[in-house]
């Protein structure tokens, strides 16, 4: 059997990940994977390119893995106080959201997605509450979320 080797543009289950060289038949690759445009053929050419795209996204990934972590340091122990409306008996008026939460971090300078923000359920009561926010797949930071009542 004839076998060639290919350069994956996504992951295939069972022949590889995205810009892994791999070795393929050569009907696989010639009739499947490189006119569909799932991988390019494995020329000095290629591989010289992918190998630079792999260094430019490690570099990348570098860069913001250590940004991520010093918005971690900076958000670590930050607390941030929003008004909840409380009616007569203690009844909360509405919640507070990841949306309200958002707010309030851009109001102290902190520039994240909203989507970060690890809020289960909408706060209704009045306590303090830590809550998570996911960075990164490897760095999250704490806050503290205080509710300040405010009577209707």
């Amino acid at each position: 059997m004839a076998v060639t080797q290919v350069i994956l543009k996504e992951k295939i289950d069972g022949v590889g990940a995205e810009a892994d060289i791999v070795k393929v038949k050569a009907g696989y690759a010639r009739n499947f994977l490189i006119p569909r445009g799932i991988a390019y053929e494995a020329t000095e050419h290629n591989v010289q390119y992918i190998e630079g795209l792999k260094a430019a996204r490690a570099e990348r990934e570098a860069k913001e893995l250590a940004e991520f972590k010093d918005l971690a340091g900076k958000l670590n122990g930050t607390s941030v106080t929003l008004d909840l409306e409380i009616g007569e008996g203690g009844k909360a008026f509405g919640a507070i959201t990841n949306i309200d939460i958002h707010k309030a971090l851009e109001g102290k300078g902190f520039s994240l997605d909203r989507h970060a923000i690890e809020l289960d359920k909408p706060i209704k009561g009045t306590s303090d509450k830590e809550v998570e926010i996911k960075l990164h797949a490897e760095v999250s930071a704490t806050i503290t979320v205080k509710v300040n009542p405010v009577t209707k």
